[in-house]
């Protein structure tokens, strides 16, 4: 979650909204890391979790991560959740939750859906007061 953070604050430097995603992959190790990047790339896709993903899907030379864990410092929306589930990761951790435009537990919680193709382990909340945080701050300084 460290890297993640730290990918979040790039992010919100940029003038991104401040969300960042690691993938690590079987053996722990960092297989990409991205940041926001919807306003540099005029991309409304250009969310971390997907950069993160598909970078770590060309990494590995596979459409699917099984064994790779995705953290994230932000509930995946509802896009970057059924991303997740195609790319078959193992484990989603993140950090702050969504209640407005998440994914996992909130909304239309991709996974507990009965047509998921893939339910990876979930674990919220990891250091959700230092995600949270960032967020609330960089929205603070915009409203």
């Amino acid at each position: 979650m460290t890297l993640a953070l730290a990918e979040a604050e790039a992010a919100a430097a940029r003038g991104e909204v401040p969300v960042g995603a690691v993938v690590l992959g079987p053996d722990g190790a960092v297989l990409a890391s991205a940041g926001n990047r919807t306003e540099a790339t005029c991309d409304a896709a250009g969310h971390a979790e997907l950069l993160a993903l598909r970078a770590a899907g060309q990494r590995l030379g596979s459409p699917r991560l099984a064994g790779c864990d995705l953290v994230v410092t932000l509930e995946p929306c509802p896009m970057c959740a059924a991303a997740a589930g195609l790319f078959r990761i193992r484990r989603l951790i993140f950090g702050a939750y969504d209640p407005k435009g998440g994914g996992v537990e909130h909304g239309p919680r991709i996974f507990a859906n009965a047509g998921a193709l893939h339910r990876p382990e979930v674990i919220g909340g990891v250091r959700e007061r230092e995600a949270a945080a960032l967020l609330r701050g960089f929205f603070a300084v915009r409203r």
